[in-house]
């Protein structure tokens, strides 16, 4: 049977002030499949990212999610496509004067009909299945900055998304944290079949958690493909970000 594509994306272009961010990025992502797109910081991963819920609009090219140019949509037909997704943003972005389960229920009290106890228990799984059970009541500036996260990711896992997106899920997390989300992820598409993208430069952590790798470099995809045949890359700039080296075709700005 042919795998169904959940997202396509085809010659993407974006400039700001004049400067080329995304100059032609084609790439596409099986349904239930989990997709890292690394590269350099200021390589336009994030923005790239914008563009596959619709936050940021193309100067050119399509961005189809399930079948659907988003690229063309506004309004509540964009708003349809949105009800797909579940973000874990950067920064967690939680609401610091509500609680934890308040923090997870916000979406599923914004978005859905669902009555209070439904609501209670759906919350209540997430917050179980990120390891945070008790922890409900407490708010953001009680818990540690890997909590945040795990609350983060259990309210972008409540509504049960077909797609979720990963916006540097570890930034400022120590290793031994960091692993944790990282294996939490994986734990969490394993139950919730979601298609995966995350936006990353953990190298080579991020190996264990994605089927294929995409590296984006000088506004496209230089290289699609497993973890194994990424970290074994004969193309330059691949290697030497794998690398980490200073010497190669990507500069180095200090």
């Amino acid at each position: 049977m042919k795998e169904k594509t959940m997202i396509e994306v085809i010659g993407l272009e974006k400039r700001f002030d004049g400067l080329d961010v995304l100059r032609g990025v084609n790439l596409k992502i099986s349904e239930g499949e989990v997709m890292s797109v690394i590269g350099k910081s200021g390589s336009g991963k994030s923005v790239f990212l914008k563009h596959l819920i619709g936050l940021l609009k193309p100067d050119s090219g399509n961005v189809l999610i399930d079948g659907e140019d988003i690229a063309k949509l506004s309004g509540k037909k964009l708003d349809m496509i949105r009800e797909k997704f579940g973000v874990l943003f950067q920064g967690g972005a939680l609401f610091d004067s509500l609680t934890v389960y308040q923090n997870v229920a916000f979406p599923l009290k914004e978005k859905t009909r669902l009555d209070d106890n439904t609501i209670k228990d759906r919350v209540m799984e997430a917050l179980e299945h990120v390891g945070l059970k008790g922890m409900g009541r407490k708010y953001p500036a009680e818990i540690s900055g890997g909590m945040k996260k795990r609350v983060a990711l259990a309210r972008a896992l409540v509504t049960e998304p077909s797609i979720v997106l990963f916006d540097e899920p570890t930034t400022g997390l120590d290793p031994i944290i960091a692993n944790s989300i990282h294996r939490l992820i994986i734990d969490s598409h394993k139950k919730y079949d979601f298609t995966g993208v995350i936006i990353s430069h953990e190298i080579p952590e991020i190996f264990e958690v994605a089927d294929r790798v995409a590296m984006l470099h000088d506004g496209i995809i230089i290289q699609v493909g497993t973890p194994d045949a990424i970290k074994n890359s004969s193309n330059p700039a691949v290697r030497q970000f794998i690398n980490g080296s200073a010497e190669g075709p990507i500069e180095s700005l200090f």
